[in-house]
């Protein structure tokens, strides 16, 4: 039996969500101060991020884009649908990216979910601190992007009427919208 594209999507979105709200709100240092168990599940919860993030790009790779506009949407509204969207996407790819680039610059071996080597490490502290700044803007810019997306769709939702929300929430949900 074969999952549908969207359905399995609409899984993967959600899951997305509330380790890319843990990463806005938790960093490196905090977990560091909390011990070595939250370290290994920060890590662990970085590898299952970045896995999500890679099967997204893959999918629009092979497959496109798989949210379309709707027929209500119109204007700049309509402008912005796919160019969010595939932001977003991208956006993810590159804080996979980068998180690469940190294991790789770094002065000893950093593990995804405490069993991944990231990459073999080259030892350059500058090209490290350079590439965990980037990483961390790109980060926090992809986080106000993904703000503004939300409202987005809430605006479509209760503003258009086009059941965007809708579209998007697990079926159990959607009852209450």
């Amino acid at each position: 039996m074969t999952i549908p594209r969207r359905t399995w999507l609409k899984a993967l979105h959600w899951t997305m969500v509330p380790f890319f709200i843990w990463f806005l709100l938790v960093t490196p240092p905090d977990v560091a101060r909390w011990g070595s168990v939250w370290i290994k599940l920060h890590s662990i919860f970085g590898l299952i991020f970045v896995a999500g993030c890679l099967i997204w790009t893959i999918s629009l790779v092979r497959q496109g884009l798989a949210s379309r506009p709707g027929p209500k949407l119109r204007g700049l509204a309509r402008r912005i649908h796919r160019p969010l969207h595939l932001t977003i996407i991208w956006g993810l790819f590159g804080v996979a990216l980068t998180g690469f680039l940190l294991g790789l610059t770094a002065s000893r071996i950093l593990f995804a979910g405490t069993i991944l080597p990231i990459a073999p490490p080259m030892g350059l502290p500058e090209a490290n601190q350079w590439v965990g700044t980037l990483h961390t803007v790109e980060f926090y810019i992809l986080g106000g992007i993904v703000a503004f997306h939300a409202a987005y769709h809430v605006w479509r939702h209760y503003h258009l009427r086009d059941n965007a929300l809708r579209i998007m929430a697990p079926k159990f949900l959607q009852r209450f919208l």
